[in-house]
């Protein structure tokens, strides 16, 4: 019994320690099925002359570098707000917590954000939020920023994988309402990593 005890603590040990560490298999992944999603008429944001013509989205090369994990520092007693978006709309968000991290020495610090509505879906419970621009938005990244799809971490760290950052579907159509990136989420760094923008 103790035998299964300590093998079962090895395991788990083993699965907390793998999920922190970069995959560029699990980057190629997200890769494929974006593109599978944005292929398909049924779930793709393209406009249609768009669709008729796509191939791939425009990705960055995959990077290590840009796979960090991050100190999570929870916030409580957070009041719920408007987010502003494209449009008029104001979904209601809250702040969930503080990621830091460093790159290239640099140190920096995202704000993590969770959709108090779509919160209380079973499917979307542990969903979290991360938008945020950098410096190469406008040139090589879409202008409005790129959002990163997280979880609610267990513990004390929180991996973000910028490599897994995409468009909002306003990068594409018009016809979406978008939550724009708060001023306190913008990097002064370049972060050349997921998506680059769709048209010039």
């Amino acid at each position: 019994m103790k035998k299964f005890i300590l093998w079962l603590m090895l395991w788990q040990f083993g699965i907390g320690f793998a999920q922190n560490q970069f995959s560029f298999s699990a980057v190629e992944k997200f890769q494929n099925e974006l593109n599978a999603e944005y292929a398909d008429a049924k779930t793709s944001p393209l406009l249609p002359d768009d669709l008729k013509v796509f191939k791939s989205l425009d990705f960055y090369p995959v990077n290590e570098k840009f796979f960090v994990v991050a100190q999570f520092i929870r916030t409580e007693n957070e009041q719920p707000f408007e987010m502003k978006t494209s449009t008029e709309r104001k979904p209601v968000y809250v702040k969930y917590g503080e990621a830091h991290f460093n790159i290239n020495g640099q140190f920096f610090k995202l704000n993590i954000y969770r959709n108090i509505e779509l919160s209380k879906k079973e499917q979307y419970k542990n969903h979290l939020f991360l938008p945020f621009s950098d410096l190469t938005c406008g040139s090589e990244s879409y202008i409005g920023g790129k959002y990163i799809d997280l979880k609610i971490p267990q513990g004390d760290t929180i991996v973000i994988d910028f490599n897994t950052s995409y468009n909002p579907y306003c990068a594409y159509s018009p016809k979406y309402s978008c939550p724009k990136v708060p001023l306190e989420n913008d990097l002064k760094i370049e972060i050349r990593a997921g998506v680059k923008k769709f048209h010039d």
